[in-house]
C-alpha cells in the first residue's frame, strides 16, 4: 500500500475529516484529535497494512506509522485539501464531553513541543557537532566553530517564539500576536537591563505603580505558553467588545496593551519560577535519590512512549538544558532506548521468522538511533518478555547513570549519534552505559525467550483437537507461501478456503505489501463466486467500514485476513454486503461477506483476494496446499508448521 492510500485509509478510519478537530504529527506517529473518539476504529486501524499501533491516549487518537510518517502526514494534508487549516484551527470540537485534567495538560504539551522537535533535535545533532570538534582539540577559536556553536543554541536563545507559534496553533489563537507577546519578554529593554542588574542594583521598572521584574527570559518555556494561553480568551473577548469596523485597528492594539504589561507583570515570573521549581526539584530528586530515580525513569520510559506521555517531561528537559547547560533526564532516556534496540537484535536471534527477524534487525537499528516506536509496537510488544527485558536493562543503566552523575547538554534523539553530548564523572562512563544497554537488552532476552515454541506447543495441541473434531483455523495477510510439503504430520494446523476459486501465488497480487511478504505468508484466490464463508470457528476481530476486507481469529489464537479485491477501499463499500459485525463470534461455515464480482470488475478493479495469517510468527513455516488449479469452499488450503 502506498503513502497515499494509506492516507486515505487513516482518514477515513479516524471518522473522516469532518471528525478531526486537530492534527500533527512526530517522530513516528500522527496524532488526531477528534471531535468524537467513538468513531475511530482503533483495531481496524491496529491491521491497517503500514500501521505498527493504534492507540488513544492523552486525549488523542495516536497512529503509529514509523519512519515514513511525514510522508503519510503530507498525503493526509493533500486529501484534505486547503481544509487541513480549517481542521488545525477550528472552533468547533463537536460534542463537549468531560475530558481527564492529566490527559488535557499531556495533549496540549505534546501538541505544543512536536511541532518544534525538528528544530530542537537539529540544533542538539549541531550542538553534538561542535562539542566532539572542541573535545578533539581542533579549529578552537576559529569562526567556524563559533558559528556551529551559534547554530546550536539558537532554539534555546530564541525558545520563546518557536513556542509562541505552536502554543498559538495549540490554543487556536493569532499566531502574530503570540510572537509579538515573545517578542516582549525578549526585548533589549528586558534582557540587557536583567543583564545589567549586579552593576545597577535596578531589578525591577516601574509600569503605573506596578513592578515589572527583570528576569532573562531568552531560554524560558512556560512563561510564553502561560502568556498565549491567556491571550487565547483575553482575543475573543476584546474582539466582541470593538465595533466590526474597528477591530483591525484597536482588537490587536488592546490586546497587547493588556496582554504584554500582564506577561511581564505576572505571568513571566510566575512561569520562571515554576520552570526553576521543576528543575530544581528534578535535580535535588537525582542528588538525594539519583540511582534510584533514574532506574525508575529508565524502567519506565518505553512505558511512556507507548502512550505518548514521553512529552510531559520536554519542558524539564529544555528548562533545564536553558537555565544549567545541562538535563539528567535525557541519559535515563538513552539507557532506555537502547535497552530496546538490544532487546529487538534479541528476538532476532531468537525468531524463526524470517519477517520479523527483518523487522527486529531494521527496527533494532532504528532504536540506536534513538527511535524506538517499530521496535516497540513492531517487535519487542508482540512477544512481550523482550519489551520487559528492555525495560529491566533500561532501569539498571538508567540508575548507573544516574550514579556517575550522566547528564546532556543539549536536546537530541537519545541515540548514539548524540553520545556527544553527554557528559560523566568519566566520559568513559557514558561509552559503558551505551554498551551495557544494547547488551543487558540482548542477554535479558535470551534469557526470557520470546514464548514462540510454547505458543506453538499449544498451538499443536489445540490444532490436532481442531482437526479430531473437523474444525479447521485460517491465516492472515502475508506474501508468497512455500507449496505444502508430502511430509506433513497430524499434529500441523490446517486451514481451510474461504471461498471458492482459482488458486494464484501471492506474488501475483498487484499490491506490494502482499507481493514482497511485507505482511506476512499466505495464497491469493480469483473467486468464481461472490461468497466469503468463516473457515474455522473465531470471532470477527476487524471488520473494515468498505467490508471489503475481514479479521478473523480462531479459537486458538491463529489470525488471519481475507482482503477481497485490489484498491477496493475505494469503492467505499459498493457492491459489498456483510453479514456480520465486528466483534461477532463465527462458526465454521458462516457466511461473512457477498460481493459482486462482475460489478466490482466493470468498476475497473481486481477481485484476486489475498489470504494471510498476521501473526505468522508464532509458527515455524505457513505453506499451501497448491500454487494454482481450482479450490472450493471449506477445502484445504493453508496448513501452519508449529
Amino acid at each position: 500500500m502506498n503513502n497515499k492510500d494509506l492516507a486515505k485509509n487513516v482518514l477515513d478510519l479516524v471518522g473522516g475529516e469532518q471528525n478531526i478537530s486537530g492534527l500533527t504529527h512526530c517522530a513516528t506517529r500522527l496524532r488526531f484529535v477528534l471531535k468524537d473518539d467513538n468513531k475511530a476504529d482503533l483495531k481496524a486501524l491496529d491491521q491497517l497494512e503500514g500501521v505498527l499501533k493504534a492507540q488513544n491516549s492523552g486525549g488523542q487518537v495516536q497512529v503509529v506509522i514509523g519512519a515514513k510518517v511525514d510522508a503519510v502526514y503530507s498525503e493526509v494534508k493533500n486529501l484534505t485539501s486547503d481544509h487541513i487549516g480549517e481542521l488545525t484551527e477550528s472552533t468547533d470540537s463537536g460534542p463537549k464531553k468531560r475530558r481527564n485534567p492529566v490527559n488535557v495538560v499531556l495533549e496540549t504539551i505534546a501538541g505544543i513541543f512536536t511541532p518544534v522537535l525538528p528544530a530542537l533535535v537539529g540544533c542538539g545533532m549541531i550542538k553534538c557537532l561542535a562539542t566532539v570538534i572542541t573535545a578533539m582539540g581542533y579549529l578552537e577559536g576559529s569562526g567556524f566553530l563559533t558559528i556551529i556553536n551559534m547554530i546550536g543554541d539558537c532554539i534555546f536563545y530564541f525558545m520563546p517564539f518557536f513556542l509562541a507559534v505552536s502554543a498559538a496553533n495549540r490554543f487556536k489563537t493569532n499566531p502574530y500576536l503570540a510572537v509579538a507577546l515573545a517578542a516582549g519578554l525578549m526585548h533589549p529593554t528586558i534582557l540587557n537591563a536583567a543583564a545589567q542588574i549586579a552593576e545597577t542594583g535596578v531589578n525591577s521598572i516601574d509600569f503605573l505603580g506596578m513592578p515589572i521584574l527583570l528576569m532573562k527570559y531568552s531560554s524560558s518555556v512556560i512563561p510564553i505558553i502561560l502568556a498565549v494561553w491567556i491571550m487565547s480568551y483575553v482575543y475573543p473577548i476584546v474582539n466582541r467588545v470593538i465595533p466590526k469596523f474597528l477591530q483591525v485597528l484597536l482588537t490587536p492594539m488592546i490586546v497587547l496593551f493588556i496582554m504584554i504589561p500582564v506577561e511581564l507583570i505576572v505571568l513571566g515570573p510566575v512561569g520562571s519560577y515554576i520552570g526553576d521549581w521543576l528543575t530544581n526539584g528534578i535535580n535535588s530528586l537525582f542528588s538525594t535519590a539519583g540511582v534510584l530515580a533514574g532506574a525508575i525513569l529508565g524502567f519506565f520510559k518505553p512505558i511512556m512512549v507507548m502512550f505518548g506521555m514521553h512529552y510531559a517531561i520536554m519542558p524539564i528537559q529544555v528548562q533545564q538544558v536553558a537555565t544549567l547547560g545541562a538535563t539528567v533526564l535525557l541519559p535515563t532516556a538513552l539507557a532506555a532506548n537502547l535497552a530496546q534496540a538490544g532487546a529487538a537484535f534479541g528476538v532476532f536471534v531468537l525468531t524463526k521468522s524470517k519477517t520479523m527477524k527483518s523487522a527486529a534487525a531494521s527496527s533494532g537499528f532504528t532504536a540506536l538511533f534513538g527511535i524506538t516506536e517499530p521496535a516497540i509496537y513492531g517487535v519487542t510488544l508482540k512477544y512481550k518478555r523482550p519489551f520487559f527485558a528492555g525495560c529491566l536493562a533500561g532501569g539498571l543503566v538508567g540508575g548507573f547513570y544516574s550514579l556517575v552523575h550522566t547528564t546532556a547538554n543539549a536536546i537530541s534523539l537519545p541515540g548514539v549519534l548524540a553520545i556527544g553530548t553527554y557528559s560523566s564523572d568519566r566520559y568513559m562512563y557514558v561509552v559503558i552505559g551505551c554498551v551495557a544497554a544494547v547488551v543487558l537488552g540482548f542477554v535479558f532476552t535470551l534469557l526470557a525467550g520470546i514464548k514462540e515454541d510454547t505458543d506453538g506447543n499449544k498451538s499443536k495441541q489445540q490444532a490436532t483437537n481442531k482437526v479430531n473434531s473437523n474444525q479447521t483455523v485460517v491465516a492472515s495477510e502475508v506474501t508468497p507461501a512455500s507449496v505444502l510439503s508430502q511430509t506433513s504430520t497430524s499434529s500441523d494446523m490446517l486451514i481451510v478456503s474461504p471461498m471458492t476459486g482459482e488458486i494464484k501465488p501471492i506474488s501475483e497480487v498487484e499490491d506490494q505489501a502482499f507481493a514482497q511478504e511485507l505482511m506476512g505468508k499466505g495464497i491469493a484466490i480469483v473467486p468464481t463466486d461472490g461468497k466469503v464463508y468463516a473457515p474455522f470457528d473465531g470471532v470477527v476481530e476487524a471488520l473494515y467500514r468498505t467490508k471489503h476486507a475481514i479479521g478473523l481469529k480462531a479459537a486458538n489464537g491463529v489470525e488471519i485476513l481475507i482482503h477481497i479485491g485490489v484498491d477496493t477501499v475505494s469503492l467505499k463499500g459498493k457492491y459489498f454486503n456483510a453479514h456480520i459485525e465486528q466483534g461477532q463470534t463465527i462458526k465454521a461455515g458462516d457466511l461473512l461477506v457477498e460481493f459482486d464480482p462482475e460489478g466490482i470488475t466493470s468498476a475497473g478493479y481486481n477481485t484476486i483476494t489475498s489470504i494471510v495469517v498476521t501473526n505468522m510468527q508464532q509458527y515455524g513455516d505457513v505453506l499451501t496446499t497448491a500454487t494454482s488449479g481450482p479450490i472450493r469452499e471449506s477445502e484445504p488450503l493453508i496448513k501452519l508448521i508449529p
